[in-house]
């Protein structure tokens, strides 16, 4: 981890304010090397750092934010779930672009060439 990405993770209250030591370099505990585990875990499933940040402050209460957790997963599943549609959406436009250059190609190894069909095509 870069000293910017500890910096930016104190100013966004992700990270306590360490301690600094004689030669004034950042000194951590495991407790703070757990937390920075757990945001970088968080990220990796797509949370936001704002969420993140609720996050670590639930993760504080221990067993009453169960309840909240369980919401803010489903909440991200859903997300999840809505972009998945949106990039299978977007695959297919693609690939139905794709076979109409493909297509054109092919035409022109008889025929003259055509303006790209894609680049013509004007949605309705």
């Amino acid at each position: 981890m870069t000293v910017d990405a500890i910096r930016f993770y104190e100013k966004r209250g992700l990270l306590p304010k360490a301690q600094r030591s004689m030669g004034h370099f950042r000194v951590y505990g495991s407790n703070d090397l757990e937390r920075v585990r757990f945001i970088q875990q968080m990220q990796a499933l797509g949370f936001s750092l704002r969420e993140i940040r609720e996050l670590v402050e639930l993760r504080a209460r221990k067993t009453e934010a169960c309840e909240t957790v369980r919401k803010l997963l489903r909440e991200k599943l859903a997300a999840t779930r809505a972009k998945a549609r949106q990039l299978k959406q977007l695959e297919a436009e693609l690939l139905a672009d794709l076979r109409k250059c493909n297509e054109e190609m092919r035409h022109r190894r008889k025929h003259k060439p055509c303006p790209c069909p894609v680049l013509e095509e004007v949605e309705k």
